[in-house]
């Protein structure tokens, strides 16, 4: 399995970091030839599955996901959601952890995934490339607000 982690510092409020973070329909805009469809009514909660399609055309793979656990940021507790992905080509988990920082909030995702058909040895190719598309995701959902 490839393990990664991106942190962000963002001078924008926790609560609207969550949201922005937890709006599953826009990490599809921040990925290129991805949208995100959401197969359950909202709002989101332990249950919550979305699928994001990656491809062009009918070349391209489903990455569907649940969400396992929802922890929205309440009193001086920071927000935490995991996701399980459970795709033919792509399984493993992700967690988005939202805590307030001074001046503004701090993010911290990590993922852990595999790639059907990649072999062990190329963990680390695909943890740097995580770190370089779910940062450049990261970065788009909370443009504005970015500090780091």
């Amino acid at each position: 399995m490839s393990r990664f982690r991106v942190v962000r510092s963002v001078p924008l409020g926790r609560d609207e970091v969550w949201r922005r973070l937890t709006d599953w329909p826009a990490h599809g805009r921040q990925v290129p030839l991805t949208r995100t469809r959401v197969l359950t009514p909202g709002p989101s909660r332990v249950g919550t599955r979305f699928t994001a399609r990656t491809g062009l055309g009918p070349l391209g793979f489903d990455d569907p996901m649940e969400v396992a656990r929802w922890e929205p940021p309440l009193g001086d507790r920071p927000g935490v959601c995991r996701l399980e992905k459970y795709g033919r080509l792509v399984r493993g988990w992700a967690e988005i952890e939202v805590a307030a920082e001074s001046g503004g909030s701090r993010v911290v995702w990590t993922e852990e995934l595999t790639v059907r058909g990649v072999p062990r040895a190329f963990d680390g190719v695909l943890s740097r490339a995580g770190r370089v598309v779910f940062g450049r995701a990261l970065d788009g959902l909370l443009r504005d607000g970015r500090r780091n």
